[in-house]
């Protein structure tokens, strides 16, 4: 294996080791200061590990597992609005540190290319965590409600073709570089209110002219190095559900393996249709609270 791809794994497994510490440290802070009635801090639910399982087996497959999360907590109301972020971050990150793993090993991708655009997408997550995880309840939920309605945007753009398929080049150089990298910061800090990077990424991989193939170890490895990194900072913050995020955890790790080496493949595009009907539901559902709180907050001062 070629040393880039060492270094690339020995990185990422150092970053998922600090990640796991501190999330080790603050789940045992929270049980210590829980009382014995907060449901927050027990084990997951057979539904929250169901959402796990679910939405990283078809994650591993392309589709992207934080718009159909966020729809299923919202719609449930699973999470609060305003942990959604975070729960995605943290909960998400070891299924999709495996999927890293897995796909920067067997899909072959020019390294300087995959270890620039990896480096924009972390240094844009550091950013965008440190101050969404401090955002209000209501930001948050108008954030998400438009970061939904980019995601079902991309996903009705993919099944209309309506983007280039891509070429055959397996890295980039010069002004397609910069602008990969400048494409990734801004996904890595879009993705810390909730557009999942997959589709975004896939598009702007094809319109630099790569090989879409090439753009799973990009998204993934993308996803994997800047996870752990804005998962630290909400923890910091203790802007997450702990259940919630345990579920996604536990569910999502054997349904990876699952989707990596034994389904492989589905026909998605029936499935990306239905995901364009829940998300923009969700995303209504999110404006909509963000409208009504809002509203009742505002008669509240006045009637103070």
């Amino acid at each position: 294996m070629p040393s880039g791809r060492i270094l690339l794994f020995i990185t990422l497994g150092v970053l998922g080791a600090i990640y796991l510490s501190r999330w080790i440290a603050n789940v045992s802070a929270q049980r210590r200061a829980a009382s014995g009635a907060d449901q927050d801090s027990g084990w997951p639910s057979v539904f929250e590990n169901a959402v796990g399982f679910v939405t990283n087996f078809f994650d591993t497959l392309g589709i992207g597992s934080f718009a159909p999360t966020t729809t299923i907590f919202k719609l449930r109301n699973v999470v609060p609005d305003e942990h959604i972020p975070g729960t995605l971050h943290v909960g998400h990150t070891p299924p999709v540190i495996i999927q890293a793993f897995i796909f920067i090993a067997i899909v072959q991708v020019d390294m300087t290319t995959l270890a620039t655009l990896i480096g924009g997408s972390v240094l844009g997550a550091w950013l965008g965590a440190g101050v969404v995880a401090r955002w209000p309840r209501r930001r948050i939920q108008v954030g998400m409600g438009i970061a939904l309605l980019i995601a079902a945007t991309t996903f009705v753009a993919a099944n209309l073709g309506v983007f280039p398929v891509g070429g055959t080049a397996l890295g980039l150089r010069g002004a397609a570089l910069a602008i990969g990298v400048t494409g990734t910061f801004v996904l890595g800090a879009m993705m810390t209110i909730g557009i999942g990077i997959y589709a975004p990424c896939m598009i702007m991989i094809s319109l630099l002219g790569m090989n879409p193939t090439a753009a799973f170890p990009i998204m993934m490895g993308s996803a994997a190095f800047l996870m752990p990194v804005a998962s630290v900072r909400f923890l910091r913050a203790n802007a997450y559900s702990l259940r919630p995020a345990i579920g996604l955890a536990l569910g999502g790790l054997p349904a990876v393996l699952i989707a990596a080496f034994i389904v492989k493949s589905l026909p998605l595009t029936a499935m990306r249709w239905l995901v364009v009907i829940v998300v923009f539901y969700a995303a209504v559902a999110m404006l909509r609270s963000a409208y009504l709180e809002h509203g009742v907050d505002s008669k509240t001062r006045l009637a103070e």
